[in-house]
């Protein structure tokens, strides 16, 4: 069964009390539980919730405004063969699925052994540890270089198929998989030794989100946690993704006519609102994910105004 687990604080635990609301009785340590929308929520006093069933990710990302990115699940690595950093390999990555403002974007990215030191040399390494000014530089030498497919998913795309039951997991592994086969269908007739996804879901709930998918990659796949440490690839692919993420949150700035913050946090809120002011709260279908809890804390404070 699907699970993910928030930590939150004080003040978000109890807004979660009072939607959820409190049973007659409740789990040891507990202080409120329900049952949504295929899932039950359980919140306990130490600050986690436990969202647990088939829609545990969908209901558990209406609170993503409200707290850091869910806590994943520990899933061990996978075993990958002997000598899986020489090899030549698509890596794929995302980003923006926790950012209130601005698109999804995935990117996969091939890097053939015969050049791994060369994207050593020239700066690729995890994304986390570079700040913006440089993943636009190191990307933009990256574009001529290897060869990649970027999607973006934008706002009201995105939001059309959340309101539909998608759950962001699926709409990520959706993503993954279409930019995968258009980078083999790139390079072919050249194959990669294998393809390493940076892994947000077990392999089994990656394949079972892309049930009924006219193509599915599967040759050669693997999956694991801080994928940009184990292949080169994957922290190309990041790079890549960090800048095509970037250079739309700068449209959508340009389009507001003030700068539109990234994140979830406070500065965030306070943006939301300003568009709802200068325009109306139908803006925000364009610019955000309308299912974060920033969506109610933005209308809050427009009306407060």
């Amino acid at each position: 069964m699907s699970h993910t687990v928030l930590v939150v604080n004080n003040e978000t635990l109890e807004k979660m009390k009072n939607h959820y609301g409190v049973p007659p009785k409740l789990p040891a340590g507990a202080v409120f539980a329900a049952k949504a929308d295929g899932c039950s929520v359980t919140g306990y006093r130490s600050g986690k919730v436990l969202f647990q069933g088939k829609n545990a990710e969908s209901e558990s990302s209406k609170w993503a405004g409200e707290t850091a990115a869910p806590k994943k699940k520990s899933v061990p690595n996978a075993v990958l063969p002997d000598g899986f950093a020489s090899m030549s390999v698509i890596g794929s990555d995302e980003v923006g699925t926790g950012d209130y403002f601005g698109p999804i974007t995935v990117v996969a990215a091939y890097v053939e052994k015969s050049r791994i030191s060369e994207l050593k040399a020239l700066g690729v390494r995890d994304s986390k540890d570079m700040k913006d000014p440089e993943i636009i530089s190191v990307a933009k030498k990256l574009l001529k270089d290897i060869p990649y497919s970027l999607l973006i998913l934008r706002n009201e795309k995105y939001n059309e198929l959340q309101e539909s039951g998608m759950s962001q997991g699926k709409i990520k592994a959706i993503l993954h998989n279409q930019a995968l086969f258009k980078l083999h269908e790139k390079i072919a007739p050249e194959l990669p030794e294998a393809v390493l996804i940076d892994q947000f879901a077990e392999k089994a709930i990656y394949y079972r989100h892309l049930n009924g998918q006219n193509v599915i990659v599967r040759d050669n796949v693997f999956f694991s946690t801080k994928g940009e440490s184990i292949h080169i690839a994957v922290a190309a692919a990041s790079i890549l993704a960090r800048y095509a993420f970037l250079k739309e949150m700068d449209k959508l700035s340009e389009e507001a006519g003030f700068p539109i913050p990234k994140g979830a946090g406070q500065l965030v809120d306070e943006a939301a609102a300003r568009l709802i002011k200068t325009y109306d709260e139908s803006i925000l279908r364009h610019f955000t994910k309308l299912h974060f809890a920033n969506t109610g804390k933005a209308k809050s404070i427009a009306r407060s105004k």
